[in-house]
This record gives C-alpha cells, structure tokens and sequence, in this order.
C-alpha cells in the first residue's frame, strides 16, 4: 500500500481539505476551529502551504505537527522554497520564506516538504495543487506524480529540480522521456491554469476565466478528461475563486490577496459536501498569488 496514494491514518472520518494556505496562520487556525471536523478526520491540503503570507514558517510548524493527519501535495510555492534553499532560484520580491531558511531546523523542514506528493488519490477523490492534462486518468496521473515524488527524493534531486522549470514541452506524449517527462508532469500538477482542448499547456494567464489566451479552455473543460470520473481537489487559481462541482472542488479562493480562506468536507456525495470560509482581509498582501 502506497502512503502517497492512501493516507495512513485509519478513520471512519470524511477529509478536510483546505484551499492553498500561503502561509496565512491566523485564518487556518479560524477555518480548523469554525469547521471542527472529528480528530480522526484526515486534513487534506491542496499544496502551497507557505509563501507571501506572513506567517510562512509558524503555518508549516502547525501542518507539520499534525502528524500523518495532515495529507497535503506540493504546490509551485513549496518548490520555489526547495529551489531557493538549493541555490537553483534567488527568492523574489514578496517571499516570504526567509524565515524557514533561517531556522535552526531549516534542513529537517525542507527535507519533510521534500518528501510531501505531488498527487493523493482515495476514495474517488483525486487532489493536486494545480491540475491535470486530458489524457490523464486518475491511475496515470499517480503513476507520474509517484516518478516525480521518487526523483525529488533521491540523492541527485538538487539536479532534478533545476531541471523542472520553464515552458516547454507543453504537451503530453507517451514518448517523453527523461527530464522532460518529468517537466511536463510538474507543470501540469503545480502549474497549469490553461490549456487547449488538446491538452497543451498555455502559462501566459493567470487571470479570471475571461482572461483565457485565444483558443484555450480552462484545464478543467478540456473535452474527453480522462479525469472526468473522478472528483478532482485543487488549488492554485484564486483568480478562479471557489469552484464546486460534483467531480470539480478548486479550493483557492484568494486568501492571501484579503478574500477567504475555504476548507470542504470531502463527502463522496456532492450533497453532502460542506463548505466552510473565513475572512482573509488580515492576511492580504500586495501581489500575493500565482
């Protein structure tokens, strides 16, 4: 049994799951406590635990000490603080992660995001930080991110993760192979916003719908998804805002540019599903997503 794939805890209890928390701690310590799920309910988290709030390292602390309850998968904010720590990237302006680095534990930290998913299925749920490609069903989609997870835990993976990075290719192909794969499979699941009905990857937009590039569709409405049967958890776009659809919950619903913070209870009936929010106007900051 796969801990990427099935979470360790043993609950009768339905998942949480909770938008990208950007290191915003006060409104995820106000969400935990105004949806008080039961102790043994698993507490998913659609990636971007930290960056641009201003409580990066205390919110990591408190996912940390949630012990194996806490199931969350990487997000493009969790890898640009791997990338600063190795030297790949330099941090920008509006970061907040220094504090990580600078802790007296920093190493044991960033090894513990190291090892976080880059996709966790259970239950028919499928949950990734940005989104998924149409060629994809929800077997495959583990299938890479686990190829993904095993390269960024092994000993060359400084290399690996410069390696990630830039535009291309955009398209999935069976053939890919190498790092090229493995680029393609990191934007899809950290990145992606866009796409055309083909499934190649379009990064000049981070905007509303209405702001789609010509010809794109958002990845979600790409026609024959292969993870159309499926419910797909994800974060990533608060332009997008709250999304809930019966096999569709997008999470991000701009905490850290002031909206709200948003948590679903992950029942595996559509109308069962609870949604819970908090006002985020503490945490707002200037040029705080993507």
């Amino acid at each position: 049994m796969n801990p990427s794939t099935v979470s360790s805890v043993p609950s009768s209890s339905v998942p949480l799951a909770f938008g990208d928390l950007q290191g915003c701690r006060k409104p995820f310590q106000q969400l935990l406590a105004k949806a008080a799920p039961p102790d043994d309910a698993p507490l998913w988290f659609a990636g971007d635990l930290i960056n641009r709030g201003s409580e990066s390292l205390a919110t990591l602390r408190d996912v940390i000490a949630l012990g194996e309850r806490a199931v969350p998968v990487l997000g493009n904010h969790d890898l640009h603080l791997l990338s600063v720590s190795a030297g790949i990237r330099k941090s920008k302006r509006g970061d907040t992660i220094g504090d990580i680095l600078a802790a007296p534990d920093a190493d044991d930290l960033l090894d513990w995001i190291r090892h976080r998913p880059l996709a966790h299925f259970e239950n028919g749920m499928l949950m990734v930080h940005a989104g998924v490609l149409p060629q994809w069903d929800a077997a495959m989609t583990m299938e890479l991110a686990e190829e993904l997870q095993r390269a960024l835990r092994a000993p060359n993976w400084r290399e690996t993760l410069a390696g990630l990075y830039g535009n291309q290719p955009n398209r999935w192909s069976d053939g890919l192979k190498g790092i090229d794969r493995l680029r393609v499979t990191c934007s899809a699941l950290t990145r992606i916003r866009f796409c055309t009905a083909d499934g190649t990857m379009d990064f000049s937009s981070s905007g509303t719908l209405g702001s789609a590039p010509p010809g794109c569709i958002p990845w979600f409405d790409a026609p024959s998804r292969q993870t159309a049967d499926v419910t797909v958890v994800f974060g990533h776009w608060a332009a997008l805002g709250l999304t809930l659809r019966d096999n569709l919950i997008g999470l991000d619903s701009g905490c850290v540019w002031g909206e709200q913070l948003s948590a679903v209870r992950l029942a595996q009936n559509p109308a069962q599903r609870t949604l819970t929010q908090v006002d985020c106007e503490s945490c707002r900051v200037e040029g705080g997503g993507n």
